[in-house]
């Protein structure tokens, strides 16, 4: 704005040998800055001065100078500042960042980024065969480093992800068994210590790696629970590494169906060293179990062949247990402490869960088990083999 003898209270404005008007302005730390554009028209860089000091006043300005970073170099910079990145986390982001984040908009310095560009290189990412699963990872990737960049950096006024359903996956229905299939394909597995790794699996909804880096501390055979507290990772280099659970939820006690503790019973018996601290499911040679060593070891394609079953893997266990919990009738806030889910409302709902409400689900996951094996027994209820 104009003071009465025709100079700015803030800003200033030059008329160039071109004839269009060019602005400058002191930035909120007193440095000036030159307008990136100019002005065919002293009134648009008069209006465009105003508009700054009000941007600058709100806290909303963005220094153009900061957003000429490229986005290749900023997003590499946004991962390595997070060091509460799991292992995995971080393999992850590194690859959809360097295959499919950079190669389309690497080269676009961060303030200049728009929603235009954003579609067209989602667009570009599904026309050249890109997943669907993929690119909504990658498009949630470069929303989050472009929220930092808006929020904490103020490189970006306003984050151009602003694609509907775009960091929707659409991943398809996964295949679930029923409690006899369960049993059938633990019965199945070519070595018997991976028996107890299928039902526990199944009937306390654990993740491979949950159910991996469970020590014999964890198990409590009296107060039928197992406790969640890390899981084992396998790097991309193939290193193993113990790590926090996938979540704050992921930290959590399980209550477990009294159906399967004789089969637990014995397999720590058989199979665990008696040390707190010693691990309940190791391969063959004591070694820390591998995703592809347990599928050749257990001979897992063969046993689902067998049982006629199709496309099942290791995690959907998880899935037939959740949904097994699920129609127990146990309530929302119970399925999401059992399962481990984390999300802006488990605050709310966590608080709500109780161990007695989860042992009910044990309960009640047990007493299906029971009924299953009458039917397939003749009506004769028979304890669970222990290996």
């Amino acid at each position: 704005m104009a003071n009465r003898d025709g100079h700015r209270r803030f800003g200033n404005i030059r008329k160039r040998e071109s004839g269009r008007f060019q602005i400058r302005y002191p930035g909120p730390d007193g440095r000036l800055r030159t307008g990136s554009t100019t002005y065919a028209t002293r009134t648009d860089a008069d209006r465009a001065l105003t508009l700054i000091e009000a941007q600058i006043i709100s806290g909303e300005w963005t220094d153009p100078e900061r957003g000429k970073i490229l986005l290749s170099d900023y997003s590499e910079s946004w991962i390595k500042e997070r060091p509460n990145l799991r292992p995995k986390t971080i393999e992850g982001y590194t690859w959809l960042r360097q295959r499919h984040i950079v190669p389309g908009l690497g080269g676009v310095a961060v303030g200049k980024l728009t929603p235009q560009m954003v579609r067209t290189w989602r667009a570009d990412l599904l026309a050249n065969g890109v997943s669907v699963t993929v690119a909504a990872k990658a498009y949630r990737l470069l929303r989050a480093i472009l929220t930092t960049a808006v929020e904490e950096d103020k490189l970006l006024n306003l984050n151009p992800c602003r694609i509907k359903g775009a960091d929707n996956e659409q991943t398809p229905e996964r295949p679930i068994i029923t409690v006899a299939q369960v049993f059938e394909l633990a019965d199945r597995m070519a070595d018997r210590r991976f028996r107890t790794l299928i039902l526990l699996t199944t009937f306390a909804s654990l993740r491979w790696g949950e159910v991996t880096a469970l020590r014999r501390s964890d198990i409590d055979l009296t107060a039928r629970t197992v406790r969640v507290r890390e899981q084992l990772l396998e790097l991309d280099g193939g290193e193993m590494t113990l790590g926090p659970p996938k979540s704050r939820a992921g930290r959590r006690t399980i209550g477990i169906p009294s159906a399967i503790v004789p089969a637990l019973t014995g397999h720590l018996a058989e199979f665990v060293a008696d040390e707190p601290d010693a691990f309940v499911f190791l391969g063959k040679r004591g070694g820390f179990l591998r995703g592809n060593n347990f599928r050749r070891e257990a001979k897992w394609a063969d046993a689902l062949k067998e049982m006629g079953i199709k496309g099942l893997h290791f995690h959907d266990l998880r899935h037939t247990g959740n949904t097994l919990a699920a129609q127990s009738g146990a309530s929302l806030a119970d399925l999401k402490a059992r399962m481990g889910h984390d999300s802006d409302r488990a605050a709310l709902i966590y608080q709500h869960a109780t161990r007695d409400a989860d042992q009910k689900i044990a309960d009640a996951l047990s007493a299906r088990v029971e009924t299953e094996q009458r039917k397939n027994d003749g009506g004769t209820a028979m304890p669970v083999p222990v290996s």
